[in-house]
């Protein structure tokens, strides 16, 4: 399995496994097994990268206190064999949650003192919340043996082992964080929102040697990481980046150090505290030793997602120097305070970023006071408007704000970036183009007509330094206008056609051919088939060819750039590339949205991410390699795996046998399709059954009526056809004959499956051995299959979603002034003539009489009205 399945399939066993636990709770248990396995297995590994040998890390102890010292001055920390994860599964039915207890007490005994900050305590959580596991000491035993079955499978040694732990732990994060509710918010900022800040604050400080990054409200520590995954894109050192991390709550305090030892960040790169961030600053200096550590803590850049419009107490902080210059928030919302503690650590150069709730844009009072002087010191750089409901556990509208300590401009690019979005279950989600689009916005500082402007820091002033986003940029679809001439007498009006201006520069003389136009404002459609006369126009095959120059040598470039430097290439970086390649080549075509493209290119970039991977990790000879496709089934009412023939560890099957073997599956597929004409012959032989003739079959049918019973038709329709020999053919519409063609189609449908299933084993062995003995040559071909052309056909394929869209336009004009005022009055009145003449043929009670009187009266003052 791939990362990916291997993380889903972890997460669906968990998600069964916590019962009636919290999901906000059980999380600390798993991500905390996890974090176990990987410093038990880095000792294993580390022991043996020092020729330990089996025997010896068999013998490991905590009595051996130069052994233990060693590992101590090399790992941080010490495990001593009977406490190691392996040993706890070799254990098997042996195995006690006494044994957990004992290995996280001993591991807590055996931290090096220099490294006290980064472990001490980091298993309390998982420590204290053991009981929870089960009321007995049994229950709690097999709850726990459970999870390390479970977890065991996922790697912690290896070429990309930190990339597979940590998307695995990052993946269940989220996954709990979608079933947390509220609490969600504690721990967990959705990845797409971390990596559009990470993108921002990663331009901004790619050119530095050293950077240091500071999260003051942690939380699980993503947000950190994400921030330290888009830096590393331009640098080559990831050992240069130093990581600052807060975080209140302990047991999310918890998940931060986890996650961020896990990443494989060195112990002196990571520098975290539990503390109350606004109650406490980040300290100048170590409290054991303050004369000779005093340093004041101020970062590259600080990036946070606090908790919204929290409740504070800012008595006594009028001198603290974060909020001195800019004044205190109110204690009913920390919000401000939250931003002015980042802005306070930013260095001269610094950037930051922070996730607020959209009332900091507006608010008066304090919060009024505090955004003035952020505006009238120059500090706010960006404001970027997100979509509503896209955090976990909250729908409130939220913004992203970027401020810097010095700028060299004094204007506030705002974004409304509500719009951009993919609905997923009942949140909202950033798609890979929103968030590429966001970004080229604000590092380059774009005006984007309905989406970014500028705005003067005098504007601002001038009105209020209230930034509420709408007040600057309208992002809402212009509404629909019905021109009144155009509505009474026909035509389009000349100022809807010129609304699609950019086709008409895009496609000279297409509109003189598809409209004719008098001496007034208005037009008349000249053609019939608005779609065929566009698609037949000069000026857009041009275009159509314009479009397939510029994309030619696509498929070459992707060929070199992907198949032939597979082993080679920075993953992490390629996608950005390819990018800026395919933007290139649309910089000279019109109307397609580069963007969109954007979007193309990441849905495929994801699988060939997958596989680069998987070919790096491990070799080339990976696209020969075919393991057992394993599905779950019901056995003994048990969800069971078991194996269900197999699959390409990189070459699926179905390409494979599209590729070389198509008339094989071609012919596959017919006797598949004639199943399903007989399959759906039983469905509609059944359906015309009348109930006479359902009942005359009896026994043909299963008792529920509804369908036949194969062996009784077979017999019946046996004894049929010698009757039939006897006294002659049967009427074609009698249920005779009607039995008599089920049975043939019986009989043909059993053949046809016994063929099917033998053959499609026959084809599935022979994609097995094909896959295994692929050539170079061939692996090559089927990459290119996989990755390039399903690229290149979705990006070749945007021109024409471009001419169905102007010829869709367009038919709506038509359509919406082709039948005009006059036209809807005079279908009135004939159905009203229609009306009044039909009541005469009407009859009732006297009541009903008068009714009709008085409608006919009705009818025909209307019509007096009308002059008729």
């Amino acid at each position: 399995m791939n990362k990916q399945q291997l993380a889903a399939k972890i997460w669906e066993s968990a998600n069964q496994m916590r019962s009636k636990i919290e999901a906000n709770e059980y999380k600390d248990y798993i991500l905390g097994f996890i974090f176990y396995k990987y410093l038990s297995d880095k000792l294993e590994q580390f022991a043996r990268d020092n020729d330990f040998s089996e025997e010896d890390i068999k013998a490991l102890s905590e009595a051996d206190e130069e052994t233990v010292e060693f590992f101590k001055q090399g790992l941080g920390y010490f495990i001593d064999y009977d406490h190691l994860f392996s040993t706890w599964l070799a254990f098997g039915s042996d195995f006690n949650v006494s044994d957990v207890r004992d290995s996280l007490s001993a591991f807590s005994r055996n931290i090096n003192k220099d490294h006290k900050k980064l472990f001490d305590g980091i298993f309390k959580t998982l420590e204290t919340g053991l009981s929870k596991l089960g009321d007995t000491a049994a229950r709690q035993t097999k709850a726990i043996s459970e999870l390390i079955q479970l977890i065991k499978v996922i790697p912690t040694s290896g070429r990309q082992s930190y990339d597979v732990l940590g998307f695995i732990y990052e993946y269940l994060i989220s996954m709990f964080a979608a079933n947390a509710g509220k609490k969600a918010g504690e721990f967990y900022t959705p990845h797409e929102v971390s990596v559009l800040m990470s993108e921002i604050i990663a331009d901004h400080v790619k050119d530095k040697k050293q950077i240091d990054i500071y999260d003051p409200t942690s939380g699980s520590g993503s947000l950190l990481l994400n921030i330290g995954e888009s830096i590393t894109k331009h640098m080559d050192e990831k050992d240069n980046i130093k990581y600052y991390a807060q975080e209140l709550k302990e047991n999310t305090y918890n998940l931060t150090r986890m996650n961020l030892v896990m990443r494989g960040i060195k112990p002196d790169n990571i520098v975290t505290r539990n503390g109350d961030t606004l109650e406490e600053d980040w300290p100048f200096f170590d409290d054991k030793d303050p004369a000779n550590t005093y340093n004041p803590l101020y970062l590259d850049a600080v990036v946070s997602n606090p908790p919204y419009s929290q409740k504070w107490d800012p008595e006594h902080k009028d001198n603290d120097p974060r909020y001195a210059r800019f004044g205190l928030a109110p204690k009913s919302k920390a919000d401000y305070a939250f931003l002015l503690h980042d802005l306070y650590h930013l260095k001269p150069d610094g950037i930051m970023a922070i996730v607020l709730p959209h009332g900091v844009l507006f608010r008066g009072g304090e919060e009024g006071e505090i955004r003035r002087n952020l505006i009238e010191n120059d500090h706010i750089d960006a404001i970027i408007g997100l979509p509503g409901n896209i955090f976990f556990g909250t729908g409130i509208p939220t913004i992203i704000m970027v401020l810097k300590q010095k700028r060299s401009h004094n204007d506030v690019l705002i974004v409304d970036a509500s719009k951009g979005f993919a609905k997923e279950g009942k949140n909202n989600k950033l798609r890979a183009c929103d968030i590429k689009k966001i970004c080229d916005v604000v590092i380059n500082r774009e005006e984007v007509p309905r989406f970014s402007k500028r705005v003067a820091k005098q504007e601002v002033q001038d009105n209020g330094y209230n930034l509420n986003i709408p007040r600057y940029v309208d992002s809402s679809e212009p509404t629909e206008s019905w021109d009144l001439y155009a509505s009474m007498f026909g035509g389009i009006p000349q100022s809807e056609l010129d609304a699609l201006a950019a086709y008409w520069q895009a496609f000279p003389g297409l509109k003189e051919t598809l409209f004719s136009h008098d001496d007034t404002p208005y037009f008349a459609p000249r053609v019939e088939n608005l779609k065929e006369a566009i698609a037949e126009h000069s000026s857009v095959k041009s275009y159509q060819q314009q479009f397939a120059d510029a994309f030619a040598s696509l498929s070459a470039y992707l060929r070199k750039t992907l198949i032939d430097n597979a082993q080679t290439l920075n993953i992490a970086r390629q996608k950005p590339i390819l990018g800026e390649n395919i933007f290139k080549r649309l910089e000279t075509i019109a109307l397609i949205d580069k963007y969109q493209a954007y979007q193309l290119l990441d849905e495929q970039w994801q699988q060939v991410a997958i596989d680069l991977e998987i070919l790096q990790t491990e070799g080339a000879q990976a696209a020969r390699l075919v393991e057992p496709n394993m599905i779950i089934k019901k056995k003994q009412g048990k969800d069971t795996e078991v194996q269900d023939g197999w699959k390409g560890r990189v070459m699926p099957f179905e390409l494979v046998q599209n590729t070389y073997f198509k008339e094989q599956l071609d012919a596959l597929d017919k006797k598949r399709g004639r199943l399903a004409e007989i399959s759906a012959g039983f469905a509609e032989t059944l359906e015309n059954l009348s109930e006479d003739d359902k009942a005359e079959l009896g026994e043909l049918l299963n008792d529920a009526g509804d369908k036949f019973v194969n062996a009784t038709v077979t017999k019946e329709a046996k004894a049929l056809k010698a009757e039939q020999k006897k006294a002659g053919a049967f009427d074609k519409e009698s249920i005779e004959a009607k039995i008599i063609e089920l049975a043939g189609w019986i009989a043909e449908e059993k053949t046809l499956k016994a063929e099917v299933k033998e053959e499609e084993l026959s084809l599935h062995l022979l994609t097995k051995e094909t896959i295994e003995a692929l050539t170079d040559a061939q692996v090559s071909q089927l990459l290119e299959l996989k990755w390039i052309t399903p690229l290149c056909r979705n990006l070749g394929n945007l021109p024409a979603q471009q001419l169905d869209l102007l010829a869709g336009k367009l038919q709506a004009l038509v359509e919406k002034y082709r039948i005009t005022f006059a036209d809807n009055a005079k279908a009135i009145q004939e159905t009203e003539r229609e009306l009044a003449g039909m009541m005469d043929e009407l009859t009732g009670d006297e009541f009903d009489m008068k009714g009709l009187t008085e409608l006919k009266t009705l009818l025909q003052r209307n019509a007096g009205e009308r002059g008729e």
